[in-house]
């Protein structure tokens, strides 16, 4: 069992400090989310993990947050997808259970985009891959064996997917310190606040989804996954400090959609249904161009979801995240649009998801 790797720095007064989580390879959403923080050199970044797989970008990414580590003050940690590409460089103990398939399913992944540039994209050789791997990029290797699992300072910790205490972290296994599925439904506090990504957070509510951090202030936890890449309207957020010991946190985000002005009201209907991974199984009632109505299963509410939403696993019907929530709405409001259909718009107003069937002014 490998034990987490805590860092504790003395982070110097008075200069900003900025987390992100859970970029996945999006270097794009970075670099836009970076512009909009107007990040500088006197700035301090936390990257609280997944910085890399899934995304189509993840060794570029790596390799601006390598230069970006002789530049600026930066401070990446370990997440679960950043350690699965450390693994295959450090042992095959997981070639035959894991990346035996997951490879040959994954050309995005940033050992396929390494094994590319190499040009020895073998994947019938799993442990010469592994050897041309190490023998032709250790400046990556190394980078990325050095990342910590924590980042505990006088006032702040942060941590991919979270701890139970922040007693005797050094003892905890790594791995579940990253791979810690629905924390906030733990019931954990803390007399610092804990900054945690991994599970994002539409996950946690059951009528709107919304891809704004959550404070969770009783308790002193963050969560900042905002599902970039993961969903159509996930977003990259960044949470923002003016110093280490101040509470006063601010945060924006970047998705990359379109915007437009709402020209009429629209008030937010009555519980609203926020469909999420692992709980999307569905009975279609009638299949339509643009959407179709169906019966959630798990709930046994009706309710129309996109059509281009549906997904079939042999007899099974499930669909991505999906929700019937009314956006509430004030003429002027600016919305992020993720799908518009003929008598309106899927639409996002402060991180939150939801539809909105008034008119839309074209920014």
């Amino acid at each position: 069992m490998e034990k987490a790797l805590v860092t504790r720095p003395a982070l110097p007064p008075g200069r900003r400090i900025i987390a992100v989580s859970d970029i996945h390879g999006n270097l794009p959403f970075f670099q836009a989310l970076m512009e909009q923080v107007a990040l500088t050199p006197d700035d301090i970044l936390v990257l609280v993990g997944d910085m890399l797989e899934k995304g189509r970008d993840s060794l570029p990414l790596l390799r601006l947050l390598m230069d970006m580590s002789k530049t600026h003050t930066l401070y990446p940690l370990c997440g679960n997808c950043d350690e699965l590409v450390l693994n295959f460089f450090e042992t095959d103990r997981m070639d035959d259970r894991f990346f035996s398939s997951y490879l040959p399913r994954h050309p995005e992944s940033a050992l396929r985009q390494l094994a590319r540039e190499g040009g020895f994209e073998q994947l019938d050789d799993l442990p010469r891959l592994r050897a041309d791997l190490r023998a032709a990029f250790p400046e990556e290797w190394a980078w990325l064996k050095a990342l910590p699992t924590v980042l505990e300072t006088e006032h702040l910790v942060f941590v991919h997917g979270g701890v139970p205490s922040l007693e005797g972290m050094e003892e905890l296994e790594r791995w579940r310190c990253m791979k810690n599925d629905d924390f906030l439904s733990q019931g954990h506090s803390f007399r610092k606040w804990l900054i945690v990504g991994h599970w994002p957070v539409t996950l946690y509510d059951e009528h709107i989804p919304s891809a704004a951090p959550i404070f969770t202030r009783d308790r002193r936890i963050i969560s900042i996954d905002g599902g970039c890449v993961l969903k159509l309207d996930g977003q990259l957020n960044a949470l923002m400090l003016p110093s280490e010991d101040s509470e006063d946190f601010s945060w924006t985000s970047w998705d990359g959609l379109p915007t437009a002005v709402a020209l009429d009201p629209q008030k937010p209907n009555a519980f609203p249904l926020n469909i999420r991974w692992g709980r999307s199984g569905l009975e279609l009632l009638a299949e339509g161009e643009e959407l179709s109505l169906c019966r959630h299963l798990e709930t046994g509410k009706t309710l129309y979801v996109l059509t281009e939403f549906l997904r079939r696993d042999g007899d099974r019907l499930w669909c991505e995240d999906s929700t019937d929530y009314r956006l509430p709405v004030s003429p002027g409001d600016r919305l992020a649009v993720v799908r518009r259909i003929h008598n309106g718009a899927l639409c996002k107003k402060d991180g939150a998801t939801g539809w909105y069937f008034g008119r839309l002014s074209s920014i």
